[in-house]
């Protein structure tokens, strides 16, 4: 079970992580936190009707990180517009569905990076030397999904990676340069993240 997840009987998966491991996910999560930022009830005194009614952001955010998390939804980045009338149709579509959709796709993303930093945070707390074994039902297993597809798209973002192609040459990298350890937290993610989806199949 070391390093990758396995099916439980009944049901959910578990992986065997020691405390490097448990530290470096709840380190890289807190920080996806960070970026992200604070959801609306830690910013002031919870009104359900105006979140109802809350609009979000028009504009693509500037860092390259959260432009890969909230990409625009009306522009394809491989295929450039046919005329630029094309392109200022696409930018005001993209930015009225951004208007509309990005605040609850920052609260999903919050409370997925949330619920794996308590999982996390519980599991520390029963580690021994040599760490523990976390176990997830298939309802826990669902933010730990969407936790890890969003902290791999974030270490690619930054290490420019566009397709799995080019994560397979930075894997060659030497080991003195800089960015090999997230290349090698970007492969070690994605082998978690794969077998986690593996683990819950039927």
């Amino acid at each position: 079970m070391p390093g990758t997840f396995e099916h439980l009987p009944g049901g959910g998966a578990a992986v065997a992580l020691d405390e490097v491991e448990i530290s470096i996910i709840r380190s890289l999560t807190v920080q996806l936190l960070e970026l992200i930022g604070p959801g609306p009830a830690e910013d002031g005194p919870a009104d359900p009707l105006a979140e109802l009614f809350a609009e979000g952001p028009s504009e693509p955010p500037s860092d390259p990180v959260l432009r890969r998390l909230f990409p625009d939804a009306y522009t394809d980045p491989g295929r450039a517009p046919a005329s630029a009338e094309q392109a200022e149709e696409q930018r005001e579509y993209s930015a009225e569905f951004r208007r509309y959709t990005e605040n609850d796709l920052r609260t999903g993303k919050r409370e997925n990076a949330l619920a794996v930093v308590r999982s996390l945070d519980e599991l520390a707390a029963d580690a021994t030397g040599s760490g523990a074994v976390l176990k997830l039902t298939p309802e826990e297993a669902r933010p730990w999904l969407g936790a890890l597809n969003d902290l791999r798209l974030a270490i690619a973002a930054r290490l420019d990676i566009t397709d799995e192609d080019e994560s397979a040459l930075l894997f060659r990298l030497p080991d003195d340069d800089e960015r090999k350890p997230m290349v090698m937290a970007y492969l070690w993610l994605g082998g978690l993240q794969e077998t986690l989806v593996q683990a819950l199949m039927p």
